[in-house]
């Protein structure tokens, strides 16, 4: 008999990548990865020296400290949706708002880079959805009991008896005896 146990004999990297994965699942992983990456160039961008030979162009423009704050705010939200899956739906709708505002403020969202990654993102956390049903909760409410009248010994027209069934099922009192259709008269 050996000392191992059959997890041992998993190689470390397939048991990290098989937990990974089950962590991947079940949260908008790909939704918060594109939010985060789209942050970094509208954050970036406004700040960078491009050069050219021996001439540095500079980039940076007023709305480099909202720039800045979007770009962060970007990877907040997108971090977020790594680890708190139940603000899906308002960090996605935040990033597509923010990547909206970064096109007039910062070079055109990063020059369309982290304006397109963000609002991908954005659009993916808020259509992702748990993969499995959760758990149901009980109700609490008691349907009431139904009273039957006692049954006489004379037969009944079967027609009478799908009639007398009907309306002890119906509880919103329309049905074809009484003519009623679920419109009330207001007067």
């Amino acid at each position: 008999m050996s000392a191992e146990s059959t997890g041992q004999n998993e190689d470390y990297l397939r048991a990290f990548r098989r937990r990974f994965d089950d962590w991947r699942g079940s949260r908008p992983f790909w939704a918060g990865l594109l939010v985060l990456l789209g942050g970094f160039p509208i954050m970036y961008l406004p700040y960078a020296n491009l050069q050219i030979g021996h001439l540095t162009l500079a980039m940076s423009t007023t709305g480099g400290a909202g720039s800045l704050i979007i770009g962060v705010l970007l990877v907040v939200l997108g971090v977020s949706l790594w680890f708190q899956r139940h603000v899906r739906t308002f960090a996605g709708t935040a990033a597509i708002l923010l990547a909206l505002v970064s096109i007039p403020v910062s070079n055109l969202g990063g020059f369309g880079v982290g304006f397109l990654l963000s609002l991908i993102g954005g659009a993916l956390a808020i259509a992702w959805a748990p993969g499995h049903e959760e758990a149901s909760v009980p109700s609490t409410y008691k349907t009431p009991r139904r009273t039957r009248a006692p049954q006489s010994t004379a037969p009944q027209n079967t027609a009478q008896q799908g009639v007398d069934l009907l309306k002890g099922d119906d509880l919103t009192g329309t049905t074809p005896t009484n003519g009623t259709n679920g419109r009330h008269s207001a007067g």
